[in-house]
């Protein structure tokens, strides 16, 4: 529509405005560091950043980067999915304990494309390695496993990821489309089914939590093509 595109400071008061406390993104490019580490501080937010590590030298740098600007915590997406078994749970470990050394919360995502590809071996890896707190986005598995019908026969391996929730992201999807429109009033049937596994997590979280610990819940909607559209 000709309108340019919003600053960095009108996209943080925007997101001030709806209400949110924090951001989910990416390192500052160069140059931006600074107005981001203001705008952040000025709005009380927290900030989390989303990291894609494959080795944990690579990790170990990007956590010194991480602990300079003052990160809240990381979300990991760990690649990748042809990562499996004793490797992948070394990996978590060595990942994990960088991230201890650092001093920074790590949540591993559970996401399709990644070491977390698929619920089974997942569970696996929360049964070898105790330490290891997750981000929850069950739409992948959902997606995955073409749930749209029966979906409370997930609901015991869903028990066992949600034990260890640290984070939420919350979009709903079915058995074939990743994001789906939940409707104004979120009465798609669907919604109910994330609501409850969101609660659950929720009350894991909160049966362990100690003063001042805070449970990111990321708002991921994203836009087109991603998002569905007519």
């Amino acid at each position: 529509n000709g309108e340019k595109e919003w600053s960095t400071e009108e996209n943080i008061a925007q997101i001030a405005a709806a209400g949110y406390q924090g951001i989910l993104g990416r390192l500052p490019e160069a140059g931006q560091t600074g107005i981001w580490r203001k705008l952040i501080d000025e709005y009380g937010f927290t900030f989390g950043l989303e990291a894609f590590p494959a080795d944990r030298a690579q990790f170990r740098s990007f956590l010194r980067e991480a602990r300079d600007f003052g990160a809240d915590y990381i979300n990991a997406q760990v690649q990748d999915s042809f990562v499996t078994g004793p490797a992948a749970v070394a990996l978590l470990e060595g990942l994990l304990e960088e991230a201890s050394l650092a001093g920074i919360p790590v949540f591993v995502e559970t996401h399709r494309g990644r070491i977390t590809q698929d619920l089974l071996r997942t569970i696996d890896y929360v049964r070898n390695i105790p330490q290891l707190y997750l981000t929850i986005d069950l739409s992948h598995y959902v997606l995955a496993g073409e749930m749209s019908r029966d979906t409370e026969k997930a609901d015991p391996w869903f028990d066992v990821l949600l034990q260890r929730t640290a984070c939420i992201h919350g979009r709903v999807s079915n058995g074939q489309q990743i994001q789906i429109d939940v409707g104004p009033r979120g009465d798609h049937p669907m919604a109910a089914h994330f609501m409850r596994w969101w609660e659950t997590g929720m009350r894991y979280w909160l049966a362990k939590a100690g003063p001042g610990d805070m449970l990111p819940f990321v708002c991921e909607l994203g836009p087109k093509p991603y998002a569905l559209s007519r």
